[in-house]
């Protein structure tokens, strides 16, 4: 007892998992202050075992999760901070990411190791990621079947075209591949869900009493979801022949779905969900006390999406989004496929030392190129190089090339818009990266706005559990938010240098285009195959925000 009475005492405190691709952590904050206390982060193991293929072990996503949370408590009992405090829990994760299991078991039902590499029998259950594109052959179908081959024929509910990014066609490649799937539905013992409803389940019960929900943001990344009618769409699901029942419910972003039964945390509830890119957005205080949902489609590859809608009773917020080729990944292919690099963190020093690309242009369509292009046959290159070029060279244009890669997309917001955007904010991880934040400015000619606390995304979902309603230790009322503090990069180039790289780019995107004979898709873009940028969240929640204000005709940012 003497222990406990000397104890910290903070006030409420709201914690926030955060289950991206490449890792999971917890995070706790302060509900008055919005100051982060304590976090852990563990990282995930992805396996690629075909060409096209990605995938994750679920066990170990929920594992990294229950492992956060204690070495978190642990953290934060060191501290003298009393746990007790931790009044609700939010949770974020990756976006369109599939999986199947069984309600009776509560075993993920996907084998992805038996059924790709046959001479290994170990079992090793998987979910589908977003990264993955083995679904190509089913969106080719899908869209054979509609007037005209016309991708963009469920947009009008959906606010997305038909492709191997959201979840639907995942599911239905499941369906259609794994025995194990196929008869878990027929026996009525299949659930569905993104990695939220999968987490939301497992920690509420799992197979005894587990809550099966997802939010709105997940939802409307499935191509199952009506934006229009905030709910599952018996045509949709028809048209793609999955049946209602392995649906989770579908609630808003900020009510409580269940109380953790295990662990340090027992009791605690589970109050917010959020997809990342929303959640980004809400830890950016870019809240919006209206909802407007006109039937703008965008003429540049731009999503219609549904930004958050925090509260039952409260009206959703609804967004423009852009996607592009996963800058992340970029780091990754300089680490461990060329090996220039050890750590991402050394990419920043290796550019700066020289200062430029030396007329090196690098195109990282590793797997096509997305927005404003949507073009499948290009592949990455890189072009511009002399006998002087060097691995530092390389390093600044990989940077430049992320910056491009964003204007591209503003490109496509202001011609959608017709309002040009004066400062853009970004999050994320790679926002740490100083001279990728002054590149950016510099390409944009516009300000670049960075938090000082990078955890934006965490704390989106732990501000929309901690104001649920029966929680209600967060208020997300304008007067009462917290002011976030930033530093912002101002333009250091003058517009015609940044106007000559930005078309010598252009120039190489070009050129990287027809590599593979994949037959286009001759009506509109062509297919999106993946792209919600990890770690680096500009392409998505911010280019988000610009769409939500556009949508709800509020300017000028």
């Amino acid at each position: 007892m003497a222990a406990s009475s000397n104890r910290i005492m903070l006030g409420p405190l709201v914690a926030a998992i955060d289950q991206g691709t490449s890792s999971t952590r917890f995070l706790v904050f302060n509900a008055k202050t919005a100051e982060l206390l304590s976090h852990h982060q563990v990282e995930i193991q992805q396996s690629f075992p075909k060409e096209g293929w990605v995938e994750e072990d679920p066990k170990e996503i929920l594992q990294s999760v229950y492992e956060c949370m204690d070495r978190t408590c642990e953290k934060l009992t060191q501290l003298n901070i009393d746990i007790s405090n931790i009044k609700a829990i939010g949770v974020t994760n990756q976006r369109e990411t599939t999986l199947v299991w069984d309600k009776e078991t509560g075993e993920p039902l996907y084998n992805a190791i038996v059924i790709i590499v046959k001479c290994v029998q170990m079992l090793i259950f998987t979910c589908t990621v977003w990264l993955d594109l083995r679904t190509q052959s089913t969106v080719e179908r899908l869209i054979n079947k509609t007037p005209g081959r016309n991708k963009n024929h469920l947009k009008h509910k959906t606010g997305l075209p038909i492709s191997t990014y959201f979840s639907a066609v995942k599911l239905r490649w499941l369906m259609d591949n794994v025995d194990e799937v196929h008869k878990a539905v027929l026996s009525h013992r299949a659930m569905f869900g993104t990695i939220d409803s999968w987490l939301i389940w497992c920690l509420t019960g799992g197979k005894k009493g587990g809550v099966h929900c997802t939010d709105v943001t997940n939802a409307s990344r499935t191509m199952l979801f009506n934006i229009h009618t905030m709910d599952w769409d018996p045509d949709l699901c028809k048209y793609f022949d999955i049946p209602m029942e392995i649906l989770p419910k579908v609630r808003s972003s900020s009510e409580i779905y269940g109380l953790m039964k295990s662990g340090a945390l027992t009791g605690v509830p589970i109050s917010g969900c959020l997809g990342d890119q929303s959640a980004a957005l809400v830890g950016q205080m870019c809240l919006f006390s209206f909802s407007l949902l006109s039937d703008l489609m965008s003429d540049h590859g731009l999503l219609t999406t549904v930004a958050y809608k925090l509260g039952r009773d409260k009206p959703a917020c609804y967004a423009l989004e852009g996607s592009v080729a996963i800058a992340g990944a970029v780091v990754r292919w300089l680490k461990d496929n060329l090996g220039i690099i050890q750590t991402s963190t050394e990419l920043e020093k290796l550019a700066a030392s020289v200062g430029t690309s030396y007329g090196c242009y690098f195109v990282p369509a590793f797997s096509g190129l997305y927005a404003p292009y949507w073009e499948p046959s290009a592949r990455g290159i890189i072009c511009g190089l002399t006998q002087f070029t060097n691995k530092s060279h390389l390093a600044f244009a990989a940077l430049e090339a992320v910056c491009f890669q964003t204007r591209e997309i503003l490109d496509a917001m202001n011609q959608d818009s017709g309002i040009p955007l004066n400062q853009l904010q970004v999050d994320g991880g790679m926002t740490s990266n100083r001279l990728l934040m002054q590149l950016q400015a510099d390409i944009l000619c516009i300000p670049v706005v960075k938090p000082s606390m990078p955890e934006t995304t965490a704390l989106g979902a732990a501000m929309a559990a901690g104001a649920a309603e029966g929680v209600s230790v967060w208020s997300l009322s304008p007067e009462d938010l917290t002011e976030v503090t930033s530093e912002k990069f101002e333009p250091q180039i003058n517009p015609e240098e940044s106007e000559f790289r930005y078309a010598r780019w252009k120039k190489a995107v070009q050129r990287s285009m027809n590599w593979e004979t994949t037959e286009p898709i001759m009506n509109g873009n062509g297919f999106i195959f993946s792209s919600v940028p990890l770690g680096f969240y500009i392409l998505g929640s911010m280019l988000m925000l610009i769409g939500a204000k556009y949508i709800a005709g509020q300017f000028p940012l």
